[in-house]
């Protein structure tokens, strides 16, 4: 299990409320075990931060960006945070959120193929 800062439960758990338009339509297809039968977490939080979703057994990381991520500094934090997930072991996965809304059925296929090839 990885470790994570206790202080992120409660704005883990309010981020699973407030969930953005793209966020629930990944979420449908990503709970329940619809994909190779591998759990994935909502909001999940690891280390300092909370990703977007989360599937232990793969060692996946889902991130769904909005338009403040195109942003030099948040780009820089971005690739901060990725850089501390890939060195705990893990895949990370970026689509932007209009991308998700607009090509839902690739951005599963593209979840598919990555946690088919970690298992």
């Amino acid at each position: 299990m990885l470790k994570y800062n206790a202080n992120l439960k409660h704005s883990a758990c309010r981020l699973r409320r407030e969930m953005t338009d793209s966020e629930r339509a990944l979420w449908a297809g990503l709970r329940g075990k619809q994909i190779l039968k591998v759990r994935f977490y909502r909001q999940k939080p690891i280390g300092s931060y909370i990703v977007d979703f989360y599937a232990s057994q793969a060692k996946i990381v889902v991130e769904v960006d909005g338009s403040q991520h195109m942003e030099l500094d948040k780009e820089r934090k971005d690739a901060q945070r990725d850089k501390y997930l890939k060195n705990k072991g893990l895949s990370v996965l970026r689509f932007k959120n209009l991308q998700v809304l607009q090509e839902l059925d690739s951005v599963m296929e593209v979840i598919y193929q990555a946690v088919k090839e970690r298992l």
